[in-house]
């Protein structure tokens, strides 16, 4: 059964995870399959991503876990040790160029046709515009019976000349909000966790700040705004 995203999305760091092992397997073939490390810092690079994650060898090491489940990945444990690569296209049931166009729009967001076709140069040469869109026509236009649309086209934002494409491996995607801030739904578990442990860092320092000041006698910050 090929995969449905409208039953079962991917995460932002399943999606994370998986770009990241298309794009080295293509890149650094040399490198892959790839370790655990290897991998998380793929993950967390600061360039050719969109958004920028901090992904922790636990979340990606759950997120493989799932991914295998789905028969997306699969290890290699002949060496000591464990070796991770992607089974994608097989997994999905697409040909190489559009398993390309998806795996770039999962590491750095929506793209027009010509970014695409640009950004995937070190994966795959593309002949014209025509032949990116062509392929991302064909995702767009997917039968329910293998698995629905993975892509969608975005409406035109203010300004812009082109529309851009979103992927749907994590599920549906606010096209109005997309096409105005850059940003689709598949950002947002990530946003959240970053929050969330930006917020759980600031009550344990202030945790730490407050049990200082009680032994050292001095008022603690919150009696001292007061």
């Amino acid at each position: 059964m090929p995969f449905d995203p409208t039953t079962r999305p991917l995460t932002a760091v399943e999606a994370r995870v998986l770009a990241t092992l298309m794009e080295k397997a293509r890149t650094v073939p040399d490198s892959y399959p790839l370790t655990l490390n290897s991998l998380v810092l793929g993950c967390n690079q600061k360039t050719t991503r969109d958004p920028v994650m901090n992904v922790s060898d636990a979340q990606a090491q759950e997120a493989l876990d799932e991914l295998k489940h789905l028969t997306l990945v699969f290890d290699n444990s002949g060496g000591r040790t464990t070796r991770w690569e992607h089974n994608f296209q097989r997994g999905i049931g697409v040909p190489e160029q559009s398993a390309v166009l998806l795996g770039l729009l999962m590491l750095r967001g929506p793209q027009t046709a010509g970014e695409l076709r640009i950004n995937a140069e070190r994966w795959y040469r593309f002949a014209d515009i025509s032949s990116v869109e062509g392929f991302l026509d064909e995702l767009q236009e997917r039968r329910s019976e293998k698995g629905g649309p993975l892509v969608v086209q975005l409406p035109r934002a203010p300004g812009a000349r082109e529309q851009r494409w979103a992927h749907l491996l994590c599920g549906p995607v606010d096209a109005s909000s997309a096409s105005q801030n850059g940003h689709t739904d598949s950002t947002a578990p990530a946003l959240q966790a970053r929050v969330a442990t930006l917020e759980a860092q600031v009550a344990a320092l202030q945790a730490t700040v407050e049990g200082l000041c009680k032994e050292l006698g001095l008022p603690g910050p919150t009696s001292a705004e007061n």
